[in-house]
């Protein structure tokens, strides 16, 4: 089997949870620490609230230790960028990540995340400038381009390889796609033939089948699962297996499995964040782990009405029948 390694460091697997802003918090990441030891991404952090000490942000940055995770940052100024390298290592990064892939316009208005697909030169003094500001691993994820007209994703993978950047991820859609369409598996596979470091496919890769497809059809060394591990934490581990051995188990999960598990997740939000932020917060958790059950839209209803630590859990405890 195909080993993936970042840097001189191997990954005990090829399977890596994305960054999603509002959601890779820690106790997200945590719920999913519980199915293996898969490298995971913070929230999309921005480089001028690093260095400016936002409580809120550095909060988002938390990694409890955790060897396995990599804070990412965004931003447009090169210094900024390299002093928020440094201070997120300072809190205990294991890993950085550059974020040239966010297609959100506020993100995108300032110059940052997929707009630096359009400017090449200052997307390499960024890469460069936060490589150089680190003793620790550095890698980027992007998006094949700006749009179908200017694909550059293989010409910035080539620039990040040679100022050090240790493993590419690559969104398999353009930012002028935003999230629709489909994700173009094959396109990423340029990307893998230009160099010589870890390249990961990203994009629709929602479980074992898709992501059996994706690796065939981009080649990549790996593959990176977001929107797909959404009320379903465990989903990384079934992809994991399928890489392992060529077969999917199509593990069951119980009501019982999944009320604990979502038990655990609201737990650790509710001792993570304080009130009535967790509340809030749990309200969207709780609506991932409601798709798919009997009555969901029901339950959406009476979650969105939720005040209180005990009615979350008696709603979570009618959710699933317990």
């Amino acid at each position: 089997m195909k080993k993936l390694f970042l840097g001189q460091i191997e990954l005990k697997s090829r399977v890596i949870l994305a960054p999603m802003a509002g959601v890779t918090d820690l106790p997200f990441r945590k719920i999913v620490r519980e199915f293996g030891d898969f490298l995971m991404f913070s929230e999309m952090v921005a480089s001028q609230a690093v260095i400016r000490n936002v409580m809120r942000t550095h909060k988002m940055m938390d990694n409890a230790d955790d060897p396995l995770t990599s804070v990412q940052i965004v931003g447009a100024d090169p210094s900024v960028m390299a002093d928020a390298a440094k201070l997120s290592c300072d809190l205990g990064a294991k890993f950085l990540d550059i974020n040239m892939g966010c297609p959100v316009k506020k993100i995108v208005k300032s110059d940052a995340g997929s707009a630096l697909m359009k400017n090449e030169k200052l997307a390499a003094k960024i890469i460069e400038s936060v490589v150089n500001a680190v003793p620790i691993p550095v890698t980027l994820k992007m998006r094949l381009g700006w749009d179908f007209e200017h694909k550059n994703a293989t010409t910035i993978a080539r620039i990040a390889e040679k100022v050090g950047i240790q493993m590419v991820t690559i969104h398999g859609r353009t930012r002028s796609q935003l999230y629709s369409g489909k994700a173009n598996w094959s396109d990423i596979r340029s990307v893998k033939e230009a160099v010589n470091i870890p390249v990961i496919a990203n994009g629709d890769i929602v479980d074992a089948e898709s992501a059996r497809i994706a690796l065939e059809k981009s080649q990549a060394d790996g593959v990176m699962i977001g929107r797909g591990a959404l009320g379903k934490p465990w989903i990384l581990s079934t992809v994991e297996e399928f890489i392992k051995t060529g077969y999917s188990s199509c593990r069951i999960i119980t009501n019982q499995q999944k009320y604990q598990i979502a038990r655990r997740h609201l737990e650790y939000m509710f001792e993570f964040y304080e009130f009535p932020t967790a509340i809030k917060l749990a309200r969207k958790v709780l609506m991932y782990y409601c798709y798919g059950t009997h009555n969901a839209s029901k339950y959406r209803q009476e979650i969105n009405t939720i005040e209180t630590v005990s009615a979350m859990f008696y709603i979570l405890r009618k959710i699933f029948q317990m």
